[in-house]
């Protein structure tokens, strides 16, 4: 599986239709569609398609036609995503009719090929399972972890500097497991 970890944008024009494709990871999928819903006004449809794991490892996947007849926009978007094996990821089809009706097979393709634009223009990164984990320090402590983080490409999720300070923390488990045992003898694992 992959992921991707920024918005990415591209344009198709299918006899005078523009198909403006936007990849996006899932979590920024609500906010730019609504921010693309104002930025666009005179857009005739904003195709959707999703697709994420939950908290049970389950892959959770939506589309939307959006007006479109039937199964000719949404679904092939999904396709796509399936087909490139994208988690936790979402796209959103921007469409400006261009005057000449595509028929059915002509919008599948057209969608088809916009989703898969986008995707080769964005760049993919390796899907790991990532765990949490949170950690104990003292406040001299601070810029080596900040470091070491950053080396390992641990995501720091929250910073809590009350009586002690703590880190909440999530990586792949290889990375994690590294990580720890590098800073084993300055932190304390919650």
């Amino acid at each position: 599986m992959q992921f991707v970890k920024e918005h990415t944008t591209t344009t198709l024009e299918v006899k005078q239709s523009k198909f403006i494709a936007h990849l996006m990871p899932y979590e920024l999928y609500t906010l730019t569609l609504k921010k693309l819903q104002e930025q666009h006004p005179k857009a005739r449809h904003f195709v959707t398609a999703f697709r994420y794991l939950n908290e049970y490892d389950q892959a959770v996947e939506h589309s939307s036609d959006d007006g479109e007849p039937k199964g000719t926009s949404g679904k092939p978007s999904l396709m796509v995503l399936q087909g490139k094996e994208l988690i936790n990821s979402a796209v959103i089809i921007v469409r400006y009719f261009g005057g000449t009706k595509l028929g059915t097979g002509g919008l599948v393709r057209a969608y088809s090929d916009a989703v898969n634009l986008v995707i080769e223009s964005a760049e993919v990164y390796e899907y790991k399972k990532e765990t949490m984990q949170s950690i104990e320090m003292e406040y001299t402590d601070v810029r080596f972890i900040d470091y070491e983080c950053e080396v390992f490409g641990i995501s720091i999720i929250d910073k809590c500097f009350e009586n002690k300070i703590i880190y909440k923390i999530r990586a792949d488990k290889e990375s994690m497991e590294k990580f720890l045992q590098k800073v084993q003898r300055v932190i304390k694992t919650l």
